[in-house]
C-alpha cells in the first residue's frame, strides 16, 4: 500500500529521500557483526525458495574470505548467493553501487518466484536501499591527484586540520591519518562548495521530523517484520562470540591470506578492502607498525567497535522487528518473524510452501 503524507511538494526530504514511495517487497535480516545472521538465514532458506543478497562491504571482494566469515562453500551452494566475489580488492564497491544492483536482484528474484532476502551488517547500504541517497559529487581524478600531492607536503593530520575547517562534522569522526575518508571528504567540498555532512543528512525542519515520524509509525503498522534485527540483550554475550570467531579465523590462516593479498604487489593499506576490520590490524602487523604480538587483542578489539557501531545504526530504523540473538529461541522467532510476513506480503511463496509440507 502506497503511504501518503501531505506536505509541500517542494519539501527538501521529499525530493531527496522519496519516502512515500512503497517500499520493495523483501526481507531484510541484519545485525552486528556473529549474531547469527548467516545461520538465520540458512534457516530460513530450508523452509522457504529464497535467494539471498548479501548486505556486506566485505564479502564483495574476491580472495577476502577467512577475514569477512564469508559463508563456506556448501552454503554458498546450498542457496543461491548475490553480491559476494563481485570486485577485485583493488577496486572499490559504494553504496549507490549497492542500491543499484540490490534493486536489480530483487525484481529478478521476484520475476523467478522467490523471495528475495537481504542478509548483512553493513548499516549504510540498507540505510540507503531504504532512505535513498542525496546526489553526491562522483569522483574526480584531477581533484584526488591535487589533495595526494597537498599530503605528501603537509602529511594527513594537516589535512585533517584542514577538513574540520570546512567539515567539523565530518572531520570529528575521522582520525588524522584516515587518508582515504579524509582525502574523499575534502574532494567533495572542493567540487561542490558543501560539506561531506550535508549529502549524509538534510535539514528538514519541524515539518519533515513530524513527517518522518508518522511514516515510520506507518511502517511499522504495514510491514512487519520487513527488517528483522539480531541485537544482544547482553552485550558480553556478543564479545565472547566476536573474540571466538577472531581465533577462529587466525586458526584458519588469516594472517597467510593476508600474506598473499599483499604478495600481489598491487594493494596498499589505504584501499577500502584493506581497511576492513581484521585486515587492517593484520596489515599494521606485517608492516611492522603495530606489534605483532598485539594483533589478536586489535582485532578483537576493533571488532567489538565495528559491532557498537552497527548496533548504533540499527536503533536509528524504527522499522526494525527486534530479536535477541542471545536469547535460546532467537532462530525461532526470526523464523516466526519471516512466516508473519510471508503469510501477509508473499502469498505465492506462502501457496508453494504449503504445496510441499503437504507433499511432504
Amino acid at each position: 500500500m502506497e503511504i501518503r503524507r501531505a506536505r509541500p511538494a517542494h519539501h527538501p526530504y521529499e525530493s531527496s529521500r522519496q519516502l512515500n514511495k512503497p517500499a520493495p517487497p523483501y526481507i531484510a535480516i541484519a545485525g552486528p557483526t556473529a549474531s547469527g545472521k548467516t545461520a538465520a538465514a540458512l534457516a530460513i532458506a530450508q523452509r522457504y525458495p529464497v535467494e539471498i543478497i548479501s548486505v556486506d562491504s566485505a564479502l564483495v571482494y574476491c580472495g577476502m574470505d577467512i577475514g569477512t566469515a564469508k559463508p563456506s562453500v556448501a552454503e554458498l551452494a546450498s542457496v543461491r548467493h548475490h553480491l559476494i566475489d563481485i570486485r577485485d580488492p583493488l577496486n572499490a564497491y559504494s553504496a549507490a553501487e549497492f542500491v543499484t544492483d540490490a534493486k536489480r536482484l530483487i525484481a529478478d528474484i521476484k520475476a523467478r518466484g522467490k523471495l528475495p532476502l537481504l542478509v548483512g551488517g553493513t548499516m549504510l547500504y540498507l540505510k540507503a536501499l531504504f532512505d535513498g541517497l542525496n546526489d553526491m559529487p562522483k569522483a574526480d581524478a584531477a581533484t584526488r591527484a591535487v589533495i595526494a600531492a597537498r599530503a605528501l607536503v603537509k602529511g594527513w593530520p594537516a589535512l585533517h586540520a584542514e577538513l574540520a575547517a570546512v567539515d567539523p562534522v565530518t572531520a570529528a569522526r575521522l582520525a588524522p591519518r584516515d587518508s582515504q575518508r579524509i582525502a574523499r571528504a575534502l574532494e567533495v567540498f572542493i567540487i561542490s562548495g558543501q560539506p561531506l555532512a550535508f549529502f549524509h543528512q538534510t535539514n528538514i525542519g519541524k515539518e519533515g521530523k513530524d513527517a518522518i515520524k508518522n511514516i515510520a509509525k506507518s511502517l511499522r503498522n504495514d510491514c512487519p517484520g520487513a527488517l528483522i534485527s539480531l541485537e544482544p540483550g547482553d552485550r558480553s554475550w556478543l564479545h565472547a562470540r566476536i573474540a571466538q570467531r577472531f581465533d577462529a579465523m587466525l586458526a584458519a590462516g588469516f594472517m597467510d591470506e593476508v600474506k598473499a593479498l599483499r604478495a600481489r604487489g598491487d594493494l596498499h593499506a589505504d584501499l577500502p578492502s584493506m581497511r576492513c576490520v581484521g585486515y587492517r590490524q593484520a596489515w599494521e602487523a606485517l608492516d611492522g607498525t603495530s606489534p605483532m604480538n598485539e594483533l589478536r587483542d586489535k582485532g578483537v578489539f576493533a571488532t567489538r567497535q565495528l559491532a557498537k557501531r552497527q548496533i548504533t545504526w540499527l536503533r536509528s530504523m524504527p522499522q526494525r522487528r527486534v530479536v535477541a540473538c542471545d536469547d535460546p529461541a532467537a532462530l525461532q522467532q526470526v523464523l516466526d518473524l519471516v512466516d508473519a510476513q510471508v503469510r501477509e506480503n508473499f502469498g505465492h511463496i506462502q501457496a508453494a510452501h504449503a504445496d510441499q509440507a503437504r507433499q511432504a
